[in-house]
């Protein structure tokens, strides 16, 4: 039987989740300049205000509609598993957790090329490296204390991040027609980069699931969570960008990490300071929540035998703390490799791992439709269908893209399908590992919509 997880009191709320959950996704609007830059600003506000409804809006239904009806430690794994077998649950949480490795490097890069642009020693040496390593102990302390931690965590960094960005609309609205001050190259029009980057700064949605077990009421809280964050994220994103378009600096002037000129010409130097330590912020708090729904996977394959039992081990406060302390020491080795963060690689097995998570819905939609659903996507079987259509399309178009991007000598694309492939041996390694009497068949409360996070999962093929 799976534990129950951490008493109520130490369980995360709706607006915690929230918090936490806008990190996962966003970050803040730090990220999405270039996009005003390739499409410009009329284009630019409309794909911020299209792609949440062919691409969040469809994944924050699927997951509103599996956390609620399987509120599982696990989140996403344990979907894949129980609609398609062990097989796949395995490869779903691989694909996550290799697509980590990627993310989980780069975050800590941007936090000390922000912090160089105030100390500039910050980026010689091995002083990048070290600060990195402690931005990523840090995080782990942080999530030591439990996600109720990182939630409410998540709720200060939250607002530090954003307060800036408040004062820059402001000033925004106070230089109405302000045309002087920057300079850039002629406006590049390329809407399908657009919306790619758009999509990346709209991504992750299904990172909150693998928290369900220490959720308060997780089949009421999970929809609302995906609604409330939707509607701060797409308003973080589209209020700066049209403040400044008020204000009337051209599109060209749109380039990677353009916030900070931005804000010295609209509210001096004190604001492109405040803008700075915002992008710090945005990088701890994502990295921070992250942690936390990383960790999880590990701790749901232990429970399954697909992981080290010690992956299991829990504090009082319902942290996996071996987990966590493993999987920061795999992240904290691959500082050195200084990977960029490559957007097809990231694309593609997100991509696939968002897949397997659509074709869940369905499966469990044909297969156990007595299962309660206290939150369910409406039209039967054809509307679960049809939420995944969007965002494979958009998947599919990113893909096609970004396929010549490259890491070394090796294609993303290559290296993508390398990494699915070990998924897969990695698998068959392991069961072929395993004596016959850890292949059991667990007792099952798979459908229950209840809170129990004990859903049984048989380990066979």
């Amino acid at each position: 039987m799976r534990q129950v997880g951490p008493a109520r009191a130490k369980k995360l709320t709706l607006i915690p989740l929230v918090a936490a959950t806008y990190f996962m996704v966003s970050g803040g609007p730090i990220g999405i300049e270039e996009l005003v830059g390739e499409a410009g600003y009329r284009s630019g506000l409309a794909i911020l205000l299209l792609i949440p409804l062919l691409w969040s809006l469809p994944t924050g239904l699927m997951v509103g509609e599996l956390s609620a009806a399987i509120p599982a430690e696990g989140g996403f794994y344990v979907w894949v598993r129980r609609a398609m077998g062990p097989f796949w649950g395995f490869q779903e949480s691989w694909l996550s957790l290799m697509s980590s490795i990627f993310d989980m490097a780069a975050y800590p890069a941007v936090f000390v090329l922000s912090l160089a642009q105030l100390w500039p020693a910050a980026a010689q040496r091995h002083h990048g490296v070290l600060i990195s390593a402690g931005l990523m102990l840090l995080c782990l302390l942080w999530n030591l204390f439990g996600s109720k931690a990182v939630g409410n965590g998540s709720l200060l960094l939250g607002f530090l991040l954003l307060s800036p960005f408040a004062l820059l609309i402001f000033f925004a609205l106070l230089h109405h027609a302000a045309q002087v001050g920057l300079t850039g190259p002629p406006p590049r029009r390329d809407l399908l980069g657009a919306v790619i980057v758009a999509m990346w700064n709209y991504m992750g949605w299904d990172n909150a699931s693998t928290v369900a077990g220490e959720v308060v009421q997780p089949q009421k809280t999970y929809p609302r969570v995906m609604f409330t964050t939707l509607a701060a994220i797409a308003l973080s994103y589209i209020l700066p960008i049209a403040a400044v378009w008020i204000a009337g600096l051209p599109s060209r002037v749109w380039t990677a990490g353009s916030w900070t000129a931005i804000a010295a010409l609209l509210g001096g130097r004190w604001l492109a300071l405040a803008l700075i330590v915002a992008s710090m912020i945005s990088t701890l708090g994502i990295v921070n929540s992250l942690m936390m729904s990383y960790s999880r996977l590990p701790l749901a394959m232990a429970e399954d035998g697909y992981a080290p039992k010690c992956f299991a081990r829990k504090l009082p406060n319902g942290a996996p703390w071996v987990s966590l302390l493993i999987c920061t020491l795999a992240w904290m080795a691959a500082l050195g490799l200084s990977l960029d963060r490559l957007l097809m690689l990231d694309i593609l097995l997100y991509g696939a791992s968002l897949a397997l998570e659509f074709a869940a819905l369905v499966l469990l939609r044909l297969d156990e439709p007595a299962l309660a659903r206290p939150f369910a996507i409406p039209g039967g079987t054809t509307g679960a269908i049809a939420v995944g259509i969007g965002p494979t399309a958009l998947l599919c178009a990113a893909a096609v893209r970004n396929r010549h991007e490259m890491l070394g000598s090796i294609s993303a694309l290559s290296l993508g399908l390398l990494l699915m492939a070990a998924g897969f041996v990695v698998y068959w390694m392991l069961r072929l590992s395993q004596k016959p009497a850890d292949v059991t068949h667990s007792s099952s409360n798979d459908n229950s919509a209840g809170g129990s996070t004990s859903c049984g999962r048989a380990i066979h093929t």
